[in-house]
């Protein structure tokens, strides 16, 4: 539920444009990460091409209904995956099936069965594109050229019009259990972007600072509601950054401490929902608070030094999103990457509000989210430094002159409010 917006708050303990040039750098760091137009063209062409495939084969004649994606392609949350040497992206279809094919594929050994046709379609689609094809308990996943991956999910419609987005629910086979488990994939969908469109409260300071700094920069830098629009994403984005950084790529000698993304996501959004209708002096203020209040959209119950956690899946009724969390090594992993991403969160903020210098606000970039970030910001900023010289202006990370200080006023004596920025409707990779 939105809030109306506060009208008398104290003034921000920081400068507005300061906080407007850290969340510029959230959005280079961000994009870094994305896949680019041309990758997303050949993904989409693709997965496309698969789709139409596995509707046209006769195992599934009647009953497959439309392959689609979800996941972070769906939500604009997409990152670079966790494997670093790789190109690529993944990508995550659902195969959407009638709810007839219940009856085709029913207990006990409906589950495998489904999973067995889908892995004999994709093996005939994979063998006339020379492509591989990997099966797992519920999925087919495919290797296309350039690194991309995409993994494919059968689903059968089974509606619940009782739950909140029941009419997309659905059920997804387990060959491992040779059982049905419920998921939701659209409805999550649904939930997300219903989230993203809870306007964010800033002060006025922020507001004004931002259009500043956009008329300063010769490079030509985004209009605000364009970059509020997207802003639930970018968190997203740099907290699956973090994680990827601080975890790395998983391997077979090792469990996989690491938290899934749908888990992060979902903290995130939650975190959001609560804290955007607060009124807040920037993006980044709403950030900090958003990350040091992640922890606390979830429950933990138990005793004896056991805690069993749970985050409601608000797709799918009594789903807990936090199940593959229960075990004392993912807890104790959890809580301490969480607090170093709040660590590395702070340390970037002072190093741009002290300043300490490029170099070493770089370094702390590369520290919390990889040496592909810090490039990225090295490259922009030189790229606007270039800019800035030739027309004797400002850059990103350079000293801004707000309106009111070229008038001769001081920036202080803006009447300290607060306004709502609506969202935009939600666009992937800022596109």
């Amino acid at each position: 539920m939105k809030r109306d917006p506060a009208i008398a708050i104290a003034p921000p303990s920081r400068s507005p444009t300061f906080a407007t040039r850290f969340f510029y750098l959230v959005d280079v760091i961000a994009k870094a990460h994305e896949p680019t137009a041309s990758q997303l063209e050949a993904l989409d062409s693709s997965y496309e091409s698969t789709g139409n495939f596995l509707c046209e084969q006769p195992e599934f004649a009647g009953l497959l209904t439309t392959v689609h994606s979800h996941g972070s392609r769906h939500l604009g949350t997409i990152v670079r995956p966790r494997d670093g040497g790789r190109q690529g992206f993944d990508v995550d279809l659902i195969a959407s099936f009638e709810t007839d094919a219940f009856l085709a594929y029913d207990l006990p050994h409906g589950p495998g069965k489904l999973l067995d046709q889908l892995e004999r379609c994709m093996d005939r689609y994979a063998r006339a594109h020379r492509l591989e094809i990997k099966r797992y308990s519920r999925c087919i996943t495919i290797n296309y050229e350039g690194g991309m991956t995409a993994d494919i999910a059968p689903v059968i419609d089974s509606p619940l019009q009782a739950a909140p987005y029941g009419d997309t629910h659905g059920l997804i086979p387990d060959h491992e259990f040779h059982q049905y488990e419920p998921t939701n994939p659209r409805g999550y969908s649904r939930y997300f972007k219903e989230a993203a469109t809870i306007s964010p409260v800033y002060f006025t300071e922020f507001v004004i600072a931002m259009e500043s700094i956009r008329e300063a920069a010769v490079e030509p830098l985004p209009q605000a509601d364009e970059v509020l629009g997207q802003l639930l994403s970018r968190l997203v984005q740099l907290v699956k950054l973090h994680r990827n950084t601080t975890f790395g790529p998983p391997t077979a000698d090792a469990d996989d401490l690491a938290p899934s993304s749908v888990f992060l996501t979902t903290l995130v959004a939650e975190a959001y929902k609560f804290q955007a209708p607060i009124p807040h002096a920037s993006p980044l203020s709403l950030l900090l608070d958003i990350v040091v209040d992640m922890p606390n959209r979830f429950t933990r119950a138990g005793s004896d030094g056991a805690s069993r956690w749970h985050l409601a899946n608000p797709a799918v009724p009594h789903g807990n999103l936090a199940e593959d969390m229960n075990s004392p090594p993912k807890q104790e992993a959890f809580e301490k990457w969480h607090r170093m991403f709040e660590m590395d969160l702070r340390a970037i903020v002072q190093s741009i509000e002290q300043p300490e210098g490029f170099d070493q606000l770089c370094k702390h970039v590369e520290k919390a989210f990889g040496k592909r970030a810090s490039e990225a910001v090295s490259e922009d900023a030189t790229k606007l430094q270039e800019s800035r010289r030739s027309a004797q202006t400002v850059g990103i990370f350079e000293p801004v002159v707000t309106r009111a200080a070229a008038s001769g006023a001081a920036s202080t004596s803006i009447a300290s409010s607060a306004r709502v920025i609506p969202s935009r409707p939600h666009t992937f990779f800022g596109s």
